[in-house]
């Protein structure tokens, strides 16, 4: 049953770890390139939350500050208030002094002092109100700032939770890939664990890396010896392996797959006006193969059956290549045109 994400994505049950026919290759790697799209969609909501929450922090921090200069203010209104009730204590206007209003002998000084009161009186009632008006500012700010808080800290551990979920699901799905590409002879390493490059996750990261300078760690082996390509690349073309056996009862023949640039180099020079600038071949990305065994005859049963099916998993054979210069044997992978996904 699906379920839902942190983040609002949708978070599909992760690939069978335990799955054991060969032939589900080509399902993991729908898996594992669908998680790659969701990690990408996660991050960029991930990142879209982490700057909804810098910008509620300075909110936070305005109210917070907000609430520091009302509290400034509550602090400037107390101080009146508690010299007027000094001077009201001061003043001549209790005991005699009211004695001497009321007889009519109240000198100038006692009626400055009663007028000094009710002045007192009236401003001290409006300092109240003041106050009391403060007060409820205050308040307000501070249940705001702390809904700020507690709906940051809760966002911070949603997107922990979020991104830890998201990686276990991908090392799953990663895990199980290698486990089926094992299965079908794929090298991956001497102890079995899930080789770097073998990771369909990280063919951006080797893509990153200049032409003909991809370090081995991050290309996946084929299962022809010797041969390696980019991880989507390479899981592509042992699913293609697998329908072209099954066609066929033989592995494809590949001569040639990565090219580092110093083999790039030497084939230029070897076969000049056959391959391409050193630096430029998309040997060098670890997106192309030479292929024999037939399919290097153009127009022999193997190389129609590539052109009928090879897009399905993503491989295709260039334009260029029928004729400038012709290379029946050349293909090349591009995941975007893999209809399989």
């Amino acid at each position: 049953m699906a379920m839902t994400s942190l983040v609002g994505l949708p978070v599909a049950t992760p690939a069978h770890a335990d799955r054991r026919d060969p032939a589900g290759l080509t399902e993991l790697r729908k898996e594992a390139e669908k998680s790659a799209k969701e990690l990408e969609d996660a991050t960029k909501a991930l990142e879209k939350r982490r700057n909804d929450i810098a910008t509620s922090e300075k909110t936070l921090t305005g109210k917070l500050n907000a609430l520091q200069e009302a509290e400034r203010k509550l602090a400037v209104i107390r101080q009146p208030v508690s010299q007027m009730a000094e001077l009201l204590y001061e003043q001549p206007v209790g005991g005699d002094g009211v004695a001497q209003f009321l007889s009519g002998d109240a000198d100038a000084g006692t009626l400055r002092a009663m007028a000094d009161t009710a002045h007192i009186v009236a401003n001290r009632q409006q300092v109240v109100e003041q106050t009391s008006t403060l007060y409820k500012e205050t308040e307000r700010l501070a249940a705001e700032a702390q809904e700020l808080r507690a709906s940051n800290l809760l966002a911070e551990a949603q997107i922990a939770v979020e991104v830890d979920t998201l990686r276990q699901r991908s090392d799953k799905i990663v895990k199980s890939l290698t486990a089926a590409l094992v299965k079908l002879g794929i090298k991956v390493d001497k102890v079995g664990r899930a080789a770097l490059g073998c990771n369909p996750l990280r063919a951006a990261t080797a893509n990153s890396y200049p032409n003909g300078l991809i370090p081995k760690a991050m290309l996946c082996p084929l299962q022809q010896k010797g041969m390696s390509l980019r991880a989507d690349a390479t899981i592509a073309f042992v699913s293609l392996n697998e329908a072209y056996r099954k066609r066929f009862g033989k592995q494809m023949c590949v001569t040639d797959a990565y090219r580092s640039l110093a083999e790039q180099q030497s084939v230029y020079y070897r076969r000049p006006g056959f391959a391409a600038v050193p630096g430029r071949s998309n040997h060098g990305l670890g997106l192309a193969v030479d292929l024999c065994g037939g399919v290097e005859r153009f127009r022999s049963v193997e190389f129609v059956w590539m052109e009928n099916n090879s897009k399905k998993y993503g491989w295709f054979h260039p334009s260029w290549a029928y004729s400038s210069p012709f290379e029946p044997w050349h293909w090349e992978y591009d995941p975007k045109i893999d209809s399989v996904l």
